[in-house]
């Protein structure tokens, strides 16, 4: 095995790992990681064969990248089969999806705290105090998000000029 490859596998791995530490898919993590790094649109077989799977489970994993929108779905003008390739603002999907995670966490927060007050549910202060903190947290967290989004679009026209 040349070092290119090793590097390969490595890479791979540790992108499965990282997407099992998100609760995720470790198989997720090793499509995401093979097709950024392979220069050209691969299709679903040799993905699997890629990854030592069976297309099945591979093919389900494409389907919800691609809803996800970290991949992407090409028309290969010599073949029927489907090709693959990441989507070019795949991590700034990621982080959207994660971003979306966040608001729904807010939007809780925010059910609760009124559904307390309708309701009016009796000794739940520490209830009410935690549910104010996560609203507050996520508020902030996604005023940041938004901050960094902007400034990630600075620097991913520099990358790309």
């Amino acid at each position: 095995m040349t070092e290119k490859e090793k590097l390969r596998e490595e890479f791979i791995l540790n992108f499965g790992h990282a997407y099992q530490a998100f609760g995720l898919s470790k198989l997720m993590g090793h499509v995401v990681a093979l097709l950024i790094y392979t220069a050209e649109a691969i299709s679903l077989e040799d993905i699997a064969k890629n990854l030592n799977r069976s297309k099945g489970p591979v093919s389900q994993i494409t389907r919800r990248l691609r809803d996800k929108g970290l991949i992407r779905r090409v028309w290969h003008p010599t073949s029927r089969k489907d090709f693959y390739e990441i989507e070019p603002e795949l991590f700034e999907n990621a982080f959207r999806n994660n971003n979306d995670l966040i608001r729904n966490n807010l939007k809780i927060a925010k059910h609760f705290q009124s559904q307390i007050k309708s309701r009016k549910i009796k000794d739940s202060e520490i209830l009410d105090k935690r549910l104010v903190e996560m609203e507050k947290f996520y508020r902030l967290m996604d005023k940041h998000n938004k901050k960094f989004l902007d400034e990630w679009q600075i620097e991913r026209k520099k990358i790309y000029k």
